[in-house]
C-alpha cells in the first residue's frame, strides 16, 4: 500500500561519515519524488536539515515538529511547508506518529534511538500498525541489528516482534518493504497517554 506521509527520525549533527549527509538529503529527495510528505523533527542542522533540504529541493511537502525550547535556540527550519511548535518531546513524537503512515530512522544518537524504540514499542503494544523502518546507511546499524538478534537468541525479544522492525541499506528497498508490510494481529494494551 502506498504511503502518503512518513516520519523520519535522525541526528541533529552531521556525524563523521559524509555518506550520512548525502543519504539523508537523498532520502528527502526520494520521498518528494514519490509524493510522500516528510514529517520530521523540524531542525535545520545536521541530518535533519539535510533530509528537509532534499525534500524541499524536489518541491516536496515538509512538516517540521519541534519543541518550543529547541525552536527558541534558533535551530528550527524556517523554510518548511509547515512548522508545528509543541511543549514537550513526547508531544512531538505523538504528533509525528499521528501525522504519518510510516516511520523511518536514519543515522542518529540517543534521541534517534529513543524515538525509534518508542515507535517500535508502540507497534509491539498494538498502539499503531504502521511500518517502522531502519535505514542502515553504510552499515551504521550493523551492531544494533546484531544486538537485536542477540535479544531474540537469549529469549528477551520474540522473533515476531523483531520482524516488525524493517531493515534495508537503501531507501528504495526500505520503502518497498514498508509498502508491503502487514502488521501482525496484536491486542492493544495501552493508549499513548500511558506510555
Amino acid at each position: 500500500m502506498k504511503m502518503n506521509s512518513i516520519s523520519v527520525f535522525c541526528a541533529s549533527s552531521p556525524g563523521f561519515d559524509e555518506s550520512w549527509m548525502r543519504e539523508a538529503r537523498y532520502v528527502g529527495e526520494y520521498l518528494a519524488t514519490k509524493k510522500i510528505t516528510l514529517v520530521y523533527g523540524g531542525g535545520r542542522v545536521g541530518l535533519m536539515g539535510a533530509v528537509a533540504e532534499g525534500a524541499l529541493a524536489k518541491r516536496g511537502k515538509v512538516i517540521g515538529v519541534i519543541p518550543k525550547f529547541l525552536n527558541s535556540k534558533e535551530i528550527a527550519h524556517s523554510g518548511v511547508t509547515e512548522l508545528i511548535c509543541v511543549d514537550t518531546m513526547h508531544e512531538r513524537k505523538t504528533i509525528m506518529d499521528e501525522m504519518s503512515e510510516g516511520i523511518i530512522a536514519l543515522p542518529g544518537g540517543f534521541g534517534t534511538m529513543e524515538e525509534l524504540f518508542e515507535m517500535i514499542t508502540w507497534a509491539q503494544l498494538g498502539l499503531h500498525q504502521k511500518p517502522v523502518g531502519l535505514l542502515n546507511t553504510n552499515g551504521i546499524y550493523d551492531h544494533l541489528i546484531a544486538f537485536i538478534n542477540h535479544l531474540v537468541q537469549v529469549g528477551l525479544l520474540k522473533q515476531e516482534n523483531q520482524e516488525m522492525l524493517l531493515v534495508d541499506n537503501t531507501i528504495e528497498g526500505l520503502i518497498q518493504k514498508m509498502e508491503s508490510y502487514v502488521a501482525p494481529n496484536v491486542p492493544k494494551w495501552l493508549n499513548q497517554d500511558r506510555t
